[in-house]
């Protein structure tokens, strides 16, 4: 429904920005009509782990859209990253060095390779 209302220009190629999202939708669409038609009759919940791992993902991306524009893009990129590094694999320091290490290369793939006008730390930092 979303991917009618994108405005095109004139100058698209086939497969353009409106096409792709209504083939991605078409696709889950008829992925989740499988699902409903034919359920799994024994599934595999997750355990109660699981379920806290998921509530803490969700609550930290919630965090990281409402935060992003207030504290620039490296501080709640690097937090976020390092949560969800750690999640998958226990270990601070490695969780630390991913958060950074990705939110720096982000940003600089973000900033020179696409051009993209993001502001790296907030503004009440530099006057």
């Amino acid at each position: 429904a979303s991917a009618t209302q994108i405005q095109t220009s004139f100058l698209t190629d086939p497969v353009g920005s409106k096409t792709f999202p209504m083939m991605i939708g078409v696709v889950a669409g008829l992925c989740g009509l499988v699902l409903v038609v034919r359920p799994d009759p024994d599934p595999d919940w997750p355990g109660t782990g699981t379920w806290v791992n998921l509530g803490v993902a969700l609550v930290v991306l919630v965090l990281y859209a409402y935060l992003l524009k207030p504290l620039g893009f490296l501080l709640p990129t690097a937090f976020t990253a390092g949560v969800l590094s750690y999640q998958i694999r226990p270990r601070p320091l490695q969780a630390v060095v991913a958060g950074v290490g990705l939110s720096v290369g982000l940003w600089a793939i973000f900033k020179y390779a696409l051009g993209l006008g993001l502001i790296a730390l907030p503004r009440a930092l530099f006057g």
